[in-house]
């Protein structure tokens, strides 16, 4: 027997207690423990619910992604009533047990026996059904809401992500302008040079780099050599590059020696340098008649020399300084003569400077062992040689820093 005396139920507000409890001594009870299926999505019934110990949850979608929690039953709540008003009798959600519970069963004919003695019961049911489909409704809306918010913000989303791959494309395809206009200030061919092969490879760290080389033309069977490296990356490097390639240009076409020119160069970067940066270069004049190359050093790497006799790196006069920093640098001036066979190497410290996943570089002494085992390849194949062989030694951490190597090789 059921006792209703701290029982609310909406659904029997219109009958009094006494009628209340003799109107449910016939409805059967049942018990059920925690996470049991009382009823099924989509199937058929015909029997209305009343929780009289613990709690029930409604779920849609049960047991799939989708799956959906639309509301908690505790005492004194009902479920089941649309099985009873829908001709189709069809179960709109799973009921589940969250806990041990005890239910009020009332089929079909109990429902109708109970409306034809209280008739007020059906408006409570209606009351019910009134203020759960407002609930309904409101969550709709608010769900609705959210959901709008949601959209708004991921279309927002996509507006910036397409303006980003725009403004990507655009960035890639300037900088790809970039490099060919910067690739087009490099030498387009080597030079022939009666007595002499020559070799170059140039690889940037970026789209655009620093590192550049330069073969000029003097007259009187000789030719100006020039390797520079710039400080940083990327596209001021690329700018101040490109700046003084033009200078060095322009001052060994009329300068008397290569420490003439290195100095002319450096007036102008002084003049025109606001922004710090600096740049190391070995500029040389390679005469075809005594096969000497002169060359000056401000600050830039010493070159290799290669004979039949192994390897030898030609040693410093002075330590020679970067150029666009100091009013009057230090220039390293030294000749190396070049006998029939012999390879000069000239190349910039991201050959030796090129660190592995360990932390180690490349080095001095590894590259002078890689130039003596390759010695005698023609100047083209050892620039690349050389090159692959620092990019694989780097590989897989990100290149660094421009590699650059020439390679001048005096004929048999």
């Amino acid at each position: 027997m059921v006792d209703f005396g701290n029982i609310q139920v909406p659904l029997f507000a219109s009958i009094p207690s006494g009628q209340l409890q003799e109107l449910v001594t016939s409805l059967h009870q049942i018990v059920l423990p925690p996470d049991t299926i009382l009823i099924h999505e989509g199937d058929s019934g015909d029997t209305l619910y009343v929780v009289l110990e613990g709690r029930m949850d409604v779920v849609k979608a049960f047991g799939t992604p989708e799956e959906q929690l639309l509301k908690t039953l505790t005492c004194g709540e009902f479920f089941g009533e649309m099985s009873l008003l829908d001709p189709q009798r069809i179960r709109t959600a799973s009921v589940v047990s969250r806990t041990a519970v005890r239910l009020l069963e009332m089929s079909r004919k109990d429902f109708d026996a109970l409306l034809r003695s209280w008739p007020e019961a059906a408006y409570d049911l209606a009351k019910v059904l009134s203020g759960r489909l407002r609930d309904t409704d409101n969550a709709t809306i608010r769900e609705l809401k959210e959901k709008n918010r949601q959209l708004e913000n991921a279309y927002r989303e996509l507006q910036a992500a397409h303006a980003h791959i725009i403004e990507k494309k655009k960035l890639e395809r300037e900088l790809e302008l970039a490099w060919e206009i910067q690739n087009s200030m490099l030498p387009r061919s080597l030079p022939r040079f009666a007595g002499f092969d020559f070799g170059t490879r140039i690889a940037p760290a970026r789209a655009v780099g620093g590192d550049f080389y330069d073969f000029i033309p003097l007259g009187d069977n000789t030719l100006g050599i020039a390797v520079g490296d710039v400080s940083g990356k990327g596209m001021p490097a690329a700018i101040f590059m490109a700046m003084t390639r033009s200078l060095m240009r322009a001052e060994a076409s009329r300068a008397g020696s290569a420490q003439e020119a290195l100095r002319g160069v450096n007036r102008h970067l002084l003049e025109m340098n606001e922004s710090g940066m600096f740049v190391t270069v070995l500029y040389g004049v390679l005469n075809g008649k005594t096969r000497e190359f002169h060359y000056g050093r401000a600050g830039h790497e010493l070159p290799i020399q290669c004979n039949d006799q192994g390897v030898t790196i030609n040693s410093a006069c002075g330590h020679g300084q970067a150029l666009g920093i100091l009013a009057d640098p230090a220039i390293d001036e030294q000749t190396v003569k070049l006998s029939p066979g012999d390879t000069l190497l000239l190349f910039t410290d991201g050959v030796t400077d090129a660190f592995n996943d360990i932390g180690v570089s490349f080095g001095l002494e590894q590259l002078r062992k890689s130039v003596g085992a390759s010695c005698n390849d023609p100047p083209q194949q050892l620039c690349d040689h050389l090159t692959d062989l620092v990019m694989k030694y780097q590989h897989p951490i990100p290149q660094h820093d421009d590699v650059l190597i020439v390679a001048i090789r005096a004929s048999l």
